[in-house]
Protein backbone atom coordinates (compact mmCIF):
# COMPACT_ATOMS: atom_id res chain seq x y z
CA UNK A 1 0.00 0.00 0.00
CA UNK A 2 1.01 3.84 -0.34
CA UNK A 3 0.40 6.30 2.21
CA UNK A 4 -0.70 9.31 1.77
CA UNK A 5 2.42 10.87 3.05
CA UNK A 6 4.10 8.92 0.71
CA UNK A 7 2.34 10.68 -2.06
CA UNK A 8 3.04 14.57 -0.83
CA UNK A 9 6.52 13.76 -0.33
CA UNK A 10 6.87 12.39 -4.04
CA UNK A 11 9.14 14.85 -6.24
CA UNK A 12 7.95 16.60 -8.77
CA UNK A 13 9.25 18.99 -11.04
CA UNK A 14 7.42 21.64 -13.23
CA UNK A 15 8.34 22.32 -17.69
CA UNK A 16 6.50 25.30 -18.45
CA UNK A 17 8.33 27.82 -20.69
CA UNK A 18 5.38 30.73 -19.25
CA UNK A 19 6.40 31.87 -15.64
CA UNK A 20 2.54 31.90 -14.75
CA UNK A 21 1.47 28.68 -15.34
CA UNK A 22 4.17 27.34 -13.33
CA UNK A 23 3.35 29.50 -10.96
CA UNK A 24 -0.37 28.29 -10.85
CA UNK A 25 0.58 24.84 -10.83
CA UNK A 26 3.09 25.30 -7.79
CA UNK A 27 0.36 27.05 -5.76
CA UNK A 28 -2.04 24.19 -6.18
CA UNK A 29 0.65 21.69 -5.58
CA UNK A 30 1.99 23.47 -2.05
CA UNK A 31 -2.06 24.40 -0.99
CA UNK A 32 -1.97 20.79 -1.62
CA UNK A 33 0.14 19.34 0.70
CA UNK A 34 2.94 18.28 -2.13
CA UNK A 35 6.77 19.31 -0.50
CA UNK A 36 9.11 18.73 -2.95
CA UNK A 37 7.93 20.60 -5.66
CA UNK A 38 10.58 22.10 -8.17
CA UNK A 39 10.35 23.95 -11.50
CA UNK A 40 11.97 25.17 -14.64
CA UNK A 41 11.79 27.11 -17.42
CA UNK A 42 14.10 25.78 -19.72
CA UNK A 43 13.09 22.42 -21.44
CA UNK A 44 16.97 21.41 -22.53
CA UNK A 45 17.79 20.79 -18.69
CA UNK A 46 14.88 18.46 -17.74
CA UNK A 47 16.98 15.37 -18.83
CA UNK A 48 19.71 16.23 -16.97
CA UNK A 49 17.39 17.16 -14.09
CA UNK A 50 15.67 13.74 -14.14
CA UNK A 51 19.13 11.52 -13.85
CA UNK A 52 20.32 13.74 -10.97
CA UNK A 53 16.68 14.03 -9.44
CA UNK A 54 14.73 10.77 -10.73
CA UNK A 55 11.75 12.91 -10.13
CA UNK A 56 8.71 11.16 -9.29
CA UNK A 57 6.41 13.25 -11.98
CA UNK A 58 7.03 15.34 -14.25
CA UNK A 59 4.31 18.24 -15.55
CA UNK A 60 5.27 18.71 -19.10
CA UNK A 61 4.44 21.59 -21.37
CA UNK A 62 4.25 20.66 -24.69
CA UNK A 63 4.35 24.34 -26.70
CA UNK A 64 7.49 26.00 -25.83
CA UNK A 65 9.62 27.36 -28.39
CA UNK A 66 13.49 25.89 -27.95
CA UNK A 67 12.20 22.42 -27.27
CA UNK A 68 8.87 20.67 -27.64
CA UNK A 69 7.61 18.53 -24.85
CA UNK A 70 8.00 15.75 -27.48
CA UNK A 71 11.43 16.38 -28.04
CA UNK A 72 11.65 16.02 -24.28
CA UNK A 73 10.27 13.02 -23.82
CA UNK A 74 12.66 11.26 -26.49
CA UNK A 75 15.71 12.44 -24.33
CA UNK A 76 14.15 11.00 -21.18
CA UNK A 77 13.46 8.02 -22.79
CA UNK A 78 17.59 7.14 -22.57
CA UNK A 79 18.08 7.35 -19.08
CA UNK A 80 18.64 3.77 -18.65
CA UNK A 81 17.93 3.53 -14.88
CA UNK A 82 15.08 3.87 -15.06
CA UNK A 83 12.38 2.52 -17.73
CA UNK A 84 9.49 4.20 -16.60
CA UNK A 85 8.52 7.74 -18.17
CA UNK A 86 6.62 9.36 -15.33
CA UNK A 87 5.17 12.52 -17.62
CA UNK A 88 1.72 14.22 -17.75
CA UNK A 89 1.91 16.58 -20.57
CA UNK A 90 0.38 20.25 -19.96
CA UNK A 91 -1.82 20.99 -23.79
CA UNK A 92 -3.99 23.11 -24.73
CA UNK A 93 -4.27 21.26 -28.26
CA UNK A 94 -6.35 18.71 -27.83
CA UNK A 95 -5.18 16.72 -31.03
CA UNK A 96 -1.85 16.51 -29.18
CA UNK A 97 -3.28 14.22 -26.48
CA UNK A 98 -2.94 11.04 -28.59
CA UNK A 99 0.48 11.57 -29.94
CA UNK A 100 1.49 12.26 -26.05
CA UNK A 101 0.19 9.24 -25.45
CA UNK A 102 1.92 7.35 -28.27
CA UNK A 103 5.14 9.09 -27.23
CA UNK A 104 4.88 7.56 -23.95
CA UNK A 105 3.54 10.32 -21.53
CA UNK A 106 1.07 8.13 -18.71
CA UNK A 107 -1.86 10.99 -19.06
CA UNK A 108 -2.51 14.77 -19.78
CA UNK A 109 -4.05 17.96 -18.47
CA UNK A 110 -5.52 20.13 -20.50
CA UNK A 111 -5.39 23.91 -20.71
CA UNK A 112 -7.00 25.88 -19.47
CA UNK A 113 -6.60 24.56 -16.33
CA UNK A 114 -9.77 22.67 -14.48
CA UNK A 115 -7.64 22.47 -11.05
CA UNK A 116 -9.69 19.89 -9.67
CA UNK A 117 -8.99 18.00 -12.49
CA UNK A 118 -5.13 18.84 -12.00
CA UNK A 119 -5.13 17.70 -8.42
CA UNK A 120 -6.98 14.30 -9.14
CA UNK A 121 -4.93 13.20 -12.39
CA UNK A 122 -1.17 14.30 -10.55
CA UNK A 123 -2.10 12.09 -7.09
CA UNK A 124 -3.58 9.15 -9.53
CA UNK A 125 -0.37 9.39 -11.53
CA UNK A 126 1.36 9.21 -8.49
CA UNK A 127 -0.12 6.60 -7.00
CA UNK A 128 0.37 4.44 -9.63
CA UNK A 129 4.40 5.74 -9.45
CA UNK A 130 4.79 5.00 -6.48
CA UNK A 131 3.40 1.45 -6.66
CA UNK A 132 5.93 0.87 -9.84
CA UNK A 133 8.50 2.11 -7.37
CA UNK A 134 8.00 -0.35 -4.90
CA UNK A 135 7.31 -2.97 -7.05
CA UNK A 136 10.79 -2.88 -8.78
CA UNK A 137 12.55 -2.62 -5.51
CA UNK A 138 10.52 -5.89 -4.50
CA UNK A 139 11.77 -7.73 -7.96
CA UNK A 140 15.17 -6.62 -7.29
CA UNK A 141 15.14 -7.91 -3.15
CA UNK A 142 13.74 -11.17 -4.86
CA UNK A 143 15.86 -11.06 -7.71
CA UNK A 144 19.26 -10.90 -5.15
CA UNK A 145 17.52 -13.63 -2.85
CA UNK A 146 17.34 -16.06 -5.45
CA UNK A 147 20.78 -15.59 -6.66
CA UNK A 148 22.52 -16.20 -3.10
CA UNK A 149 19.83 -19.06 -2.63
CA UNK A 150 20.78 -20.58 -5.80
CA UNK A 151 24.45 -19.87 -4.53
CA UNK A 152 24.04 -21.55 -1.47
CA UNK A 153 22.14 -24.51 -3.14
CA UNK A 154 25.39 -24.85 -4.90
CA UNK A 155 28.06 -24.38 -2.17
CA UNK A 156 25.99 -26.93 -0.14
CA UNK A 157 25.85 -29.71 -2.95
CA UNK A 158 29.62 -29.32 -3.91
CA UNK A 159 30.75 -30.10 0.34
CA UNK A 160 27.90 -32.61 0.05
CA UNK A 161 29.27 -34.50 -3.10
CA UNK A 162 33.02 -33.67 -1.74
CA UNK A 163 32.02 -35.17 2.15
CA UNK A 164 30.32 -38.37 -0.07
CA UNK A 165 33.49 -39.06 -1.82
CA UNK A 166 35.59 -38.76 0.70
CA UNK A 167 33.91 -41.15 2.82
CA UNK A 168 33.38 -43.67 0.45
CA UNK A 169 35.26 -45.83 -1.88
CA UNK A 170 33.43 -45.33 -4.90
CA UNK A 171 30.71 -42.60 -5.69
CA UNK A 172 28.27 -42.58 -8.71
CA UNK A 173 25.57 -40.88 -10.39
CA UNK A 174 23.27 -41.83 -13.48
CA UNK A 175 21.02 -39.65 -15.74
CA UNK A 176 17.13 -40.52 -16.09
CA UNK A 177 18.20 -42.87 -18.98
CA UNK A 178 20.60 -44.90 -16.82
CA UNK A 179 23.32 -43.14 -18.62
CA UNK A 180 26.28 -42.99 -16.23
CA UNK A 181 27.61 -39.40 -15.52
CA UNK A 182 29.76 -39.60 -12.67
CA UNK A 183 31.61 -42.35 -11.48
CA UNK A 184 34.56 -43.81 -8.98
CA UNK A 185 35.67 -47.17 -8.17
CA UNK A 186 34.05 -50.34 -9.50
CA UNK A 187 30.09 -49.29 -9.74
CA UNK A 188 30.06 -50.24 -13.86
CA UNK A 189 31.81 -53.94 -13.08
CA UNK A 190 29.52 -54.87 -10.19
CA UNK A 191 27.34 -53.72 -12.23
CA UNK A 192 28.29 -55.70 -15.69
CA UNK A 193 28.75 -53.00 -17.52
CA UNK A 194 31.69 -53.79 -19.79
CA UNK A 195 34.61 -51.30 -20.61
CA UNK A 196 37.51 -51.85 -22.43
CA UNK A 197 40.09 -53.48 -20.37
CA UNK A 198 43.50 -51.50 -19.42
CA UNK A 199 45.69 -54.54 -19.79
CA UNK A 200 47.35 -57.16 -22.57
CA UNK A 201 45.39 -59.13 -24.45
CA UNK A 202 46.64 -62.13 -22.55
CA UNK A 203 44.89 -61.41 -19.28
CA UNK A 204 41.80 -60.09 -20.61
CA UNK A 205 39.84 -63.51 -19.88
CA UNK A 206 40.98 -62.95 -16.31
CA UNK A 207 38.13 -61.23 -14.80
CA UNK A 208 36.94 -60.96 -11.53
CA UNK A 209 33.73 -62.65 -10.53
CA UNK A 210 30.97 -60.86 -9.32
CA UNK A 211 28.04 -62.69 -7.60
CA UNK A 212 25.33 -62.49 -9.96
CA UNK A 213 22.49 -62.90 -7.71
CA UNK A 214 23.48 -60.04 -5.67
CA UNK A 215 23.89 -58.15 -9.03
CA UNK A 216 20.35 -58.68 -10.90
CA UNK A 217 18.69 -57.92 -7.57
CA UNK A 218 20.56 -54.50 -6.73
CA UNK A 219 19.81 -53.86 -10.82
CA UNK A 220 16.47 -54.06 -10.29
CA UNK A 221 16.56 -52.50 -7.65
CA UNK A 222 17.64 -48.99 -9.52
CA UNK A 223 14.88 -50.08 -12.64
CA UNK A 224 12.84 -49.75 -9.90
CA UNK A 225 13.62 -46.24 -8.80
CA UNK A 226 13.64 -47.53 -5.20
CA UNK A 227 16.24 -46.74 -2.76
CA UNK A 228 18.69 -49.13 -0.90
CA UNK A 229 20.66 -49.23 1.83
CA UNK A 230 24.23 -50.78 3.10
CA UNK A 231 23.30 -53.66 0.41
CA UNK A 232 26.01 -56.13 0.67
CA UNK A 233 27.67 -57.45 -2.46
CA UNK A 234 30.58 -59.80 -3.05
CA UNK A 235 33.26 -60.65 -5.35
CA UNK A 236 35.87 -63.32 -5.82
CA UNK A 237 39.17 -61.82 -7.74
CA UNK A 238 41.16 -63.54 -9.61
CA UNK A 239 43.75 -64.36 -7.21
CA UNK A 240 41.50 -66.36 -5.03
CA UNK A 241 40.82 -63.23 -2.69
CA UNK A 242 37.54 -62.29 -1.59
CA UNK A 243 35.77 -58.67 -1.21
CA UNK A 244 32.77 -57.29 0.41
CA UNK A 245 31.32 -53.93 -0.20
CA UNK A 246 28.03 -52.12 1.42
CA UNK A 247 26.44 -50.42 -1.35
CA UNK A 248 23.67 -47.69 -0.64
CA UNK A 249 22.15 -45.47 -3.35
CA UNK A 250 18.41 -43.51 -3.96
CA UNK A 251 16.87 -41.97 -6.42
CA UNK A 252 16.78 -38.28 -6.88
CA UNK A 253 14.09 -36.72 -8.13
CA UNK A 254 12.42 -32.56 -9.03
CA UNK A 255 10.59 -30.53 -7.26
CA UNK A 256 7.58 -31.91 -9.20
CA UNK A 257 8.55 -35.27 -8.96
CA UNK A 258 10.09 -35.66 -12.06
CA UNK A 259 13.05 -38.88 -12.08
CA UNK A 260 16.25 -37.49 -12.71
CA UNK A 261 18.38 -40.04 -11.85
CA UNK A 262 20.38 -42.46 -8.99
CA UNK A 263 23.17 -41.96 -7.03
CA UNK A 264 24.81 -44.06 -4.97
CA UNK A 265 27.98 -44.50 -3.04
CA UNK A 266 29.59 -47.77 -1.66
CA UNK A 267 32.77 -48.72 0.98
CA UNK A 268 34.59 -52.32 1.11
CA UNK A 269 33.66 -54.04 4.28
CA UNK A 270 37.01 -55.20 5.70
CA UNK A 271 37.34 -58.10 7.98
CA UNK A 272 38.09 -57.66 11.27
CA UNK A 273 41.72 -59.46 12.10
Amino acid sequence: MIHADDILNAKILIVDDQESNVQLLQQLLHGAGYTAVTSTLQPEEVCALHRKHAYDLILLDLQMPAMDGFQVMEGLKTNTTDPYLPVIVLTAQPGHKLRALQAGAKDFVSKPFDLVEVKTRIHNMLEVRLLYKKLADFNKVLEQTVLERTAELRESEARYRSLTELASDWYWEQDENGNFSKVSGPVLEMLGIRVDPLKDNSKAAQVDCWDETERETLRATIAAREPFLDFLFHRVNVDGSQQQFRVSGEPMFSQNGRFLGYRGIGVEVIAAT
